[in-house]
């Protein structure tokens, strides 16, 4: 396919997106369909960038993946809204559709964009039998959903009009199960074939794929919190609930197609590192503080309580003392990642400190010659070092 035509395609479907997404939103804003069928809009990402890679890089699968992510995610969302009216001409045909379509777009973000990133190729041959697990996992899965009997999962009350019962229903039950246990095990493949590549590349394809671990350990912590609230107090669960659901929407809609088009365009590739290191700082300081202050209160409020009663005292000095510790904390959480994550940064920043220093006590041209070149081998790591100096006028 030329570039021409797949920018042309890759376009056109992005159009399609936008124009299905506009109906939706349409139906919901002229009733029946409820307020959180225009939920799609937020998927234009995945259609936007997906476009770009497809139009810039047509022989790369990755942008096609995100377009054809964002397609049957609206489609989806246009057969639910289709749905709302039951005199709609082929009102049971597309809500069959609809019950499972939803298996379509979570195959393909889930198994298949892993597998080929970041440049649209399998790791090698051996990896063809995850894409054959995942496309057997969907198979199965719409199998298991198209033929079960009773409601469709849609918000419309709908009865499957192609649900069996007796052996056939069984078997249709034990089909979807199998279908969920394969898309769970091409899954975790898929993402070990990442780990696999991570390990073998170099240089840019190393920076492309930690754009995207980073994101997906965005995603799996984000659902970690959000399904861990069950076991959290109940005054917990809410707060940290809505943390962990908005985190995992967060990273899944806009974290992971932005991610994607970095990696794979390399705009501001190498700024993953100073994402990462950030993260990972603020990321420990935040939770280190909302701890400290969470003793501080209980024991202020243990100690303080008998002379001042239900007062905010407790509050209040817990509050200046996390404030207090906010510069110190940051300090040293920020010198324990830069010594565990940024070994060679951190060698590097302390190599040429001790230069610095004995750059002010030296005077000999020569020894600072040797000095000079010592360190740059060490902090850069070169084939080859000179140092010309230029003679006096």
């Amino acid at each position: 396919m030329s570039r021409r035509t797949a920018g042309w395609l890759a376009w056109s479907l992005w159009a399609a997106f936008v124009v299905t997404q506009t109906i939706v939103v349409w139906q919901v804003w002229a009733g029946p369909a409820a307020a959180d069928e225009a939920f799609g809009l937020v998927v234009i990402g995945f259609a936007t960038v997906g476009a770009l890679l497809a139009s810039r890089r047509p022989d790369n699968a990755v942008g096609w993946l995100l377009l054809a992510t964002a397609v049957a995610f609206s489609l989806q969302a246009l057969g639910e809204v289709y749905v709302q009216r039951r005199d709609n001409f082929a009102f049971l045909q597309v809500a069959w559709v609809a019950g499972w379509a939803w298996y379509v777009w979570v195959v393909l973000t889930a198994v298949f964009l892993p597998l080929v990133f970041p440049d649209g190729r399998l790791l090698s041959r051996r990896w063809r039998v995850v894409g054959w697990l995942g496309a057997a996992a969907l198979g199965a899965s719409i199998i298991g959903t198209g033929f079960r009997p009773g409601r469709l999962d849609l918000e419309a009350d709908v009865t499957n009009p192609l649900g069996v019962h007796g052996a056939a229903g069984d078997f249709v039950a034990v089909v979807g199960t199998v279908g969920n246990v394969l898309a769970g095990v091409a899954a975790v493949l898929s993402a070990a074939s990442l780990v696999v590549r991570f390990r073998r590349a170099r240089g840019v394809a190393r920076q492309q794929i930690k754009w995207f671990a980073f994101v997906g350990l965005l995603v799996v912590f984000g659902l970690a919190l959000a399904i861990g609230q069950v076991l959290l107090p109940g005054s917990w669960r809410d707060p940290v609930g809505a943390v962990g659901w908005f985190t995992f929407l967060f990273a899944c809609l806009i974290g992971l197609p932005a991610a994607v088009g970095i990696a794979v365009l390399k705009h501001r590739l190498y700024d993953i590192d100073l994402v990462i290191k950030r993260t990972l700082v603020y990321g420990s300081l935040t939770a280190l503080l909302l701890v400290t202050y969470l003793v501080l209160v209980l024991v202020f409020r243990l100690v303080l309580s008998p002379v001042t009663g239900d007062s905010d005292l407790a509050v209040a000095g817990s509050t200046l003392a996390v404030a207090a510790l906010f510069r110190p904390l940051r300090s040293r959480i920020q010198a324990v990642v830069n010594r565990r994550f940024y070994r060679e940064r951190y060698d590097a920043a302390r190599t040429l400190e001790g230069f610095a220093g004995r750059l002010r006590d030296e005077l000999d041209l020569e020894t600072l010659g040797v000095d000079l070149r010592a360190v740059v081998r060490e902090t850069m790591a070169p084939a080859h070092v000179s140092l010309w100096l230029r003679g006096a006028p």
